[in-house]
């Protein structure tokens, strides 16, 4: 009896602690907070920034075309929110460190850092070169490695901050047709996890998003390779049904939410989920279906010519078209349309 006594008390201190953390997590607020968000000026990077620009935070919108940044300096200013606009490529790691410093330097400091700027190819293997690979390298694993290492050291002489990697559910599954994109994906993933195991001590919270298909508009600015109209007819079909996708306003509400409680990890829409449980469980299985999702895609072209095209450049009459409509509404909306640089 006594020692269940203990083991109560223990328990109940335990549940004390864990819930006090909780609510201490859960009163964060992004008002004044000093934000970066790199690919912030379309798409997913845009929507999270919208979310952010009404709980009044200080933003600092990165990427590298000024004009689409104006534009959305102009959209969030009229929100009323602070907002500083840098033209950059954060890949190359002395334009990444200004980034982060030019943030300090207009709003003080620098409390969450948003790693969301992203590059996708998609083809098959045959058509993809070495460059490939090393553009979504230093895109997913240097770029967020370079403003990450910048940020750090004023992250613990506040004594706190919060970090989001956006990697994707292609960093936990590999998927076909996405072999450079999934390679660095998982890479980001790992730099993530390891980040956010040393930072912990210094109450800098590390949280990697894993989001499934998203209805963005980033469908048109992605690159295709081999049988490019067919490529992209299928990547905009997955992208645009709800059956496969989450609109991308749900999925900037859910990362907003998760980096408010500094979690570590979110796996967005529930088809990731499953998928991730199924080939964790069933790993040569889940191999099996990967296999049959192959053979059912656009083959390579007998040349296999490496030339890319942009999604505006491959579209066919299947896409656009009433099949695809949720994905291309949310083009306009998410200052897709401006060719990505």
């Amino acid at each position: 009896m006594k020692h269940l006594t203990k083991f109560g008390l223990i328990a109940g201190v335990a549940g004390a602690v864990i819930a006090t953390m909780a609510v201490r997590r859960s009163k964060f607020s992004f008002r004044n907070q000093s934000v970066l968000i790199t690919g912030g000026s379309r798409g997913l990077g845009l929507l999270i920034a919208r979310l952010l620009a009404k709980e009044g935070a200080r933003l600092t919108i990165v990427g590298r075309d000024q004009e689409t940044l104006e534009i959305v300096q102009k959209e969030l200013t009229s929100m009323g929110a602070a907002v500083r606009i840098l033209p950059c490529d954060i890949r190359n790691r002395h334009e990444a460190e200004e980034a982060v410093q030019f943030a300090v330097r207009e709003f003080g400091s620098i409390d969450v850092l948003i790693n969301n700027a992203g590059i996708i190819q998609v083809g098959p293997l045959e058509h993809m070169r070495l460059q490939d690979f090393e553009d979504a390298i230093a895109t997913h694993a240097w770029a967020p490695l370079h403003t990450m290492l910048a940020s750090i050291p004023h992250m613990r002489q506040q004594g706190s901050g919060r970090i989001v990697n956006i990697s994707s559910i292609g960093g936990k599954i590999a998927v076909p047709h996405l072999g450079p994109y999934s390679m660095s994906k998982f890479a980001l993933a790992g730099l993530s996890d390891a980040m956010r195991t040393e930072l912990h001590k210094y109450r800098i919270y590390v949280t990697s998003v894993y989001p499934g298909l998203m209805r963005t508009g980033s469908h048109v600015n992605a690159r295709f390779k081999g049988k490019h109209h067919e490529e992209y007819m299928w990547f905009s079909l997955m992208a645009a049904l709800p059956t496969f996708s989450i609109s991308g306003q749900r999925a900037a509400r859910q990362i907003v939410d998760v980096c408010r409680a500094g979690k570590p990890e979110l796996i967005i829409t529930t088809q990731a989920k499953l998928a991730v449980i199924a080939s964790a469980i069933f790993p040569n299985l889940t191999a099996r279906a990967m296999r049959i999702v192959n053979a059912l895609l656009p083959q390579p072209l007998d040349t296999g010519d490496p030339q890319s095209h942009s999604g505006w450049a491959s579209r066919s009459a299947l896409s656009p078209s009433l099949l695809t409509r949720l994905a291309d509404d949310a083009i306009q909306e998410n200052n897709e349309y401006h060719p990505a640089a």
